[in-house]
């Protein structure tokens, strides 16, 4: 980057602290100038039934249903 900042300094005959804030006026203003307007975002749902646990704070009961009484 500082190498093609130099190159364009020499191209332009700005000094660096000019070419700098130059470049960073021009991009500042094309990224405020060409932002779109975002697209809301959706979240498809889906159904997945009724719990299978009646309690899922107890998650030795959950293993024990998962994966059968040997999980220990």
């Amino acid at each position: 980057m500082a190498a093609r900042l130099r190159k364009l300094q020499g191209d332009l005959r700005l000094s660096f602290k000019d070419l700098v804030n130059r470049v960073l006026r021009e991009g500042l203003g094309q990224l405020e100038g060409s932002r779109q307007p975002l697209q809301p975002f959706t979240l498809e749902t889906r159904d997945l039934g009724a719990c299978l646990l009646p309690n899922l704070d107890n998650l030795a009961e959950v293993l024990a249903v998962a994966e059968g009484d040997d999980f220990r």
